[in-house]
């Protein structure tokens, strides 16, 4: 059955991958919640919000998540909701705090890849990633370029927030697709959480196309790659 989400999948499908083109995705409530105050999140999106989740995944060749994600929540990022490969899965772990034992490690096939920084010896048995940290942050655009260098030219960033967030801050994202659940919690972990702005002319503008799932969560499919081509030709 078509998604009622297709065209913006069909948008991934026919990026130009002569560049990295990066999606991300996060679901929230009405009021920008992930999660309750006491961490529960399961599931503030409903079905149709997880169908497109493993949609988005069958449609890019590497999904990334931070390590604050697999101590949480262990997930599979595979795919599982409907027809599709599993992609590459990468996790970011710049001090080597991950063990084994989790559910993306699964030997299926799919490639298996941690991101640590320089120096960091690890002991996960999978691929690695070494680059170069900042406050014990990796540069999300190096670890893009570094993706593409392996043959990863779609890439989603998954979660959390805060891998999200430092992905959109590093403007390493070309689109989001923010998926708002009818429910307002009132309180709770926020969603995206960006450096404060001085003036509101400086806020991106994405342009934005809005569909409603099956179950009446909305998907907004922002082009941020389209907004920021836009703000610098304003601004040479």
């Amino acid at each position: 059955m078509k998604s009622p989400a297709a065209e913006a999948l069909r948008k991934i499908a026919e990026a130009d991958c002569a560049r990295p083109f990066v999606v991300a995705q996060l679901g929230q409530s009405l009021d920008g919640r992930i999660a309750t105050e006491s961490g529960e999140s399961h599931y503030i999106n409903g079905p149709a919000g997880l169908d497109h989740l493993h949609r988005l995944r069958a449609s890019v060749d590497a999904v990334v998540v931070g390590a604050g994600t697999i101590v949480a929540d262990d997930p599979r990022l595979s795919v599982r909701r409907c027809v599709g490969q599993n992609p590459a899965r990468v996790v970011i772990d710049p001090k080597g705090r991950l063990g084994g034992g989790k559910r993306w490690l699964a030997e299926d096939g799919a490639r298996r890849i941690v991101v640590v920084e320089e120096g960091c010896a690890g002991v996960l048995d999978c691929e690695r990633i070494a680059l170069p940290a900042a406050g014990g942050a990796i540069d999300p655009r190096r670890i893009v370029d570094a993706l593409y260098g392996l043959g990863f030219p779609r890439i989603l960033i998954e979660g959390g927030a805060r891998t999200v967030s430092s992905f959109l801050d590093a403007g390493a994202v070309d689109r989001l697709h923010l998926i708002v659940a009818c429910l307002i919690i009132g309180s709770g972990r926020p969603g995206l959480a960006l450096p404060p702005l001085a003036r509101l002319a400086d806020a991106a503008r994405p342009r934005t196309d809005v569909y409603r799932l099956d179950d009446h969560d909305l998907l907004f499919d922002c082009d941020l790659r389209a907004s920021r081509t836009q703000h610098d030709s304003m601004r040479s």
